[in-house]
């Protein structure tokens, strides 16, 4: 599986740092992508977070959500994939302050 980072250049919504996609190169799943992750500052600075693709519906007009990529049994596979798309993006900044048209 390869992480694709794509910065938000933009700065909009404050706090947005990029979004990533997950593509997978072997398996039944090979030839797709899992889109919808997003990386962002956390608020007061301390780190970063990742956001996973989710979908909005409304109850009682309350708007809520609900992950698309969930654990089936270990609930740490979540912070697996956390982790693996926070080293690309930190990868990724390396790279650009390096080269500065990779940014």
């Amino acid at each position: 599986m390869i992480v694709k980072i794509s910065m938000n250049d933009k700065g909009n919504p404050p706090g947005k740092l990029a979004d990533a996609e997950l593509h997978f190169t072997e398996g039944v799943l090979e030839g797709l992508k899992l889109i919808g992750f997003s990386i962002w500052e956390r608020r007061g600075g301390a780190g970063r977070n990742v956001t996973f693709p989710a979908r909005q519906y409304s109850v009682n007009g309350e708007r809520r959500s609900f992950a698309l990529l969930r654990p089936s049994s270990d609930a740490t596979s979540q912070e697996r994939v956390r982790d693996l798309i926070l080293q690309a993006y930190a990868e990724h900044e390396m790279q650009a302050a390096m080269d500065p048209a990779l940014g």
